[in-house]
């Protein structure tokens, strides 16, 4: 067994010890594949999403050099008619691309250079393994030899294949000869159909529309916007989900509050899953998103504030969905056109979840609580002007709210109404829901916000319920059209709204902001009550 030929099960065995999701099911996709018109399998998602869990998976399966049925034989794949044909058949060749990127980097040399190390390191290792292909002088020649030897062709699982597109913007010396060493690989009439079995392609950005990757145009790619039968190992299901949390005995509702909320393809609930398993081992609900260069190049591209783009990242971050276009974007780090285009990055990197409507309109929105947080820090970061003054205004709000400054609070609404950022054409008490939104924009820092709660005898409008640890009092705020403030307060007694508040314990006060179409004017109504009201 080596490192890059034929490495075996010993990884996926470790994968197995761990608790283990059976994701089997995503070999039976791929093995339809092998040794068709269609064996060049592409698949980009977010990191954390399992692309390295998949890789392990497949090499286990594959690997001739090693026996890995017991792995297999109480899982999913066991099943399909597939699996006794394809088990441990195949030499296996495993790339991670950004091993070898880091030691390009380690050792001083150029991203060009990482073209020869992974050619050097595959030859190196074949005739370590195989003494009798030493007089081979290529690795190609290599590999013909093992094929006819053996009688078996190679299987590529290449993990972060974009790593070299990524990390080589601006380098196109290295593009070039990364992508001449695939197309060497995988469109060369003289080496693919003798050696290639199948392969399988991760990364995090789809292939680029331009031409300029034709080394692996003949990949069929799978992407978050079109993911097809790969949808459902994209991440976890919501069923999954609900399984880990009844084995660790935690709380599915929170779980799927912070974790959930991908829509990928025809799963309409997809979780992140290195965020689920840290939350179900620590036995904690909380952010496990870590920063990436890729996060922070998007302080960049916010801070241009392309077409507004600024104006609709607030309106994310206040809990709206906003229409994008992602058909133009380039799948690259560089080329933006338009706001479109960077809410597509966004997409892609697992910060926005996307889905069309019956007409075909595509829709973004912040999917979970996890990526609420990592917006909200982007909102106090960077030099982005118009977020900055939101958050100084939803900070300044809050504070008046809490001194019950009800002038202040109606004066700050109608700022937030008055902006570019809000609907500036009021038709019924939702758009002043939106407005009301996108006022305690920064109330992501200390509270849960909770629209249309059922509670007592009937659903309150919004309430902000304080995070742990919060000192803040809890409010819930009824919002009234045409209507004098004073019935908002009312309504709330009346229906018993802070019913639904009584175990909080904590302050609890009630808001009521109307809105005069004839004086074009806000109210607000503020009074000190208790959860026991």
């Amino acid at each position: 067994m080596g490192i890059y030929i034929n490495p075996g099960n010993k990884a996926f065995m470790e994968a197995l010890r761990d608790h283990y999701v059976d994701k089997s099911g995503l070999i039976r996709l791929i093995n339809r594949t092998i040794d068709t018109p269609g064996k060049l399998t592409c698949v980009s998602r977010p990191r954390r999403f399992g692309k390295s869990f998949a890789a392990k998976m497949l090499c286990a399966f594959y690997d001739c050099s090693c026996d890995s049925r017991e792995m297999f034989r109480n899982l999913e794949i066991a099943e399909d008619p597939s699996f006794e044909q394809h088990l441990n058949q195949y030499h296996v060749i495993n790339l991670d691309i950004s091993g070898f990127i880091s030691d390009a980097k380690t050792c001083g040399k150029k991203l060009e250079a990482v073209p020869g190390l992974i050619v050097e390191a595959l030859e190196k290792e074949i005739k370590e393994l195989y003494p009798q292909l030493h007089a081979a002088q290529s690795l190609e020649k290599c590999l013909f030899a093992l094929a006819e030897q053996t009688g078996r062709r190679f299987i590529f699982i290449i993990d972060e294949w974009d790593g070299m597109i990524r990390e080589a913007a601006k380098d196109s010396r290295a593009q070039e000869r990364y992508l001449n060493l695939l197309r060497g690989w995988f469109k060369n009439s003289n080496f693919t159909p003798y050696i290639v079995a199948g392969a399988y392609m991760t990364g995090i950005l789809p292939i680029k529309k331009d031409g300029s990757q034709s080394a692996i145009s003949d990949f069929l790619e799978y992407t978050l916007l079109d993911p097809s039968e790969f949808a459902e190992y994209t991440g976890f299901t919501e069923q999954e989900v609900e399984g880990l949390c009844s084995q660790y005995e935690m709380d599915f509702s929170a779980a799927k509050m912070w974790y959930d909320g991908y829509t990928v393809g025809r799963e309409k609930s997809i979780y992140n899953p290195y965020s689920v398993m840290n939350a179900m081992k620590r036995h904690a609900f909380r952010s496990y998103w870590k920063q990436t260069s890729a996060s922070e190049a998007l302080l960049t591209y916010i801070d241009m504030d392309e077409e507004g783009l600024q104006g609709e990242i607030a309106r994310l971050i206040s809990g709206e969905q906003i229409e994008v276009d992602p058909g133009g974007f380039e799948n690259d780090f560089e080329t933006f056109r338009s706001k479109d285009d960077v809410l597509a990055l966004m997409i892609h990197l697992g910060y926005l979840s996307y889905e069309e409507d019956d007409q075909g309109t595509g829709y973004a929105r912040i999917p979970n609580e996890e990526i609420r947080l990592e917006f909200n820090r982007i909102l106090r970061r960077g030099s982005h002007k118009t977020l900055i003054q939101l958050v100084r205004q939803s900070d300044e709000l809050l504070e008046k709210t809490i001194q019950l400054d009800e002038q202040a609070v109606a004066d700050s609404v109608q700022k937030v109404h008055d902006s570019a950022t809000a609907p500036q054409f009021y038709n019924d008490e939702q758009a002043l829901r939106s407005v009301i939104r996108m006022a305690y924009l920064s109330s992501v820092d200390q509270y849960v916000r909770i629209e249309e709660l059922p509670s007592g005898r009937g659903y309150a409008d919004v309430v902000f319920l304080p995070k742990r640890r919060s000192q803040l009092p809890a409010m819930i705020i009824e919002l009234k059209w045409n209507q004098g403030v004073k019935s908002a307060l009312e309504q709330i007694r009346q229906k018993r709204y802070p019913a639904v508040l009584k175990d909080f314990g904590g302050e609890l006060l009630l808001v009521g902001i109307t809105y005069d179409t004839k004086t074009k004017e806000h109210s607000c109504r503020i009074e000190k009550a208790s959860g026991k009201e």
